[in-house]
């Protein structure tokens, strides 16, 4: 435990000892606060539009219509940032010739993937709570639910868990953090959009696409509901890459 710690502390103080973590967490904010300005005023232009067809007021909801589309752009904007974020954690050290050097070191392979990976998860926490300013806003004009801020919440940073895991696998391929960064977006990208290939597939194969889809298992967290379904299917995509992550070394330690 005290060796993860020390990979723990030696990232995350190179992370905010660089631009890397302020970049990507202020990039993230400017984006986010963007969207949430946008969403909020279409969202009050509605509002006016009720005063005068009462209709429409059955219609507006907070949740549905500044949240939910709040939390999509928000996933939308993690698929770029993260993939930044992570790209350099092992492929920096093969770049500069001091991953064989970390091979030889007493820490066992577990504790190196596991330091650098909670390291970048902890940057990914604090990007995303400084987005709670969006929800304490609404909550000091009205008085949305606070149940499906707080699974949106959880269901982004489980999706975020997961993009964290496949960069950091596709950082441990390569010397280069351009490849390492493009394959992890790449192969994010993939499993947040297969989904929609559900729509062109027959019934039964439409449900088997669905269940690897990201967005899929995304929007019950969206509506106030925990799955274990869902959150099964975080965790097991997380655990996935980080074991194939724990196998890419070996195959170093292998070569070397």
């Amino acid at each position: 435990m005290g060796k993860l710690a020390a990979i723990y502390r030696k990232e995350l103080q190179h992370y905010f000892e660089s631009l890397t973590a302020y970049v990507m967490i202020g990039s993230f904010l400017a984006l986010s606060g963007y969207f949430f300005f946008s969403i909020f005023r279409y969202y009050n232009y509605l509002s006016y539009q009720a005063g005068r067809e009462p209709y429409l007021a059955d219609t507006l909801n907070l949740i549905e219509g500044v949240m939910r589309p709040l939390m999509g752009n928000m996933s939308v904007v993690l698929l770029f940032v993260l993939p930044l974020l992570t790209m350099r954690l092992l492929a920096e050290e093969k770049k500069q010739g001091t991953f064989e050097l970390l091979l030889t070191y007493p820490l066992s392979d577990l504790a190196v993937v596991m330091g650098k990976y909670l390291a970048a998860l902890t940057v990914f926490a604090v990007m995303i709570g400084g987005t709670l300013l969006c929800p304490a806003m609404l909550a000091i004009f009205s008085n949305p639910e606070p149940g499906p801020i707080f699974t949106s919440y959880l269901g982004l940073f489980l999706m975020g868990t997961c993009f964290i895991a496949i960069g950091i696998f596709f950082s441990s391929l390569t010397s280069s953090q351009i490849v390492a960064g493009a394959a992890t977006f790449g192969v994010s990208l993939f499993f947040l959009v297969i989904g929609w290939a559900s729509a062109f597939a027959g019934p039964v194969l439409a449900k088997v696409i669905a269940q690897f889809s990201l967005l899929e298992h995304y929007d019950s967290f969206s509506k106030g509901i925990i799955d274990l379904q869902d959150v099964t299917y975080y965790v097991f995509l997380t655990a996935f890459f980080l074991f194939m992550t724990l196998r890419s070394l070996e195959s170093s330690h292998g070569r070397s």
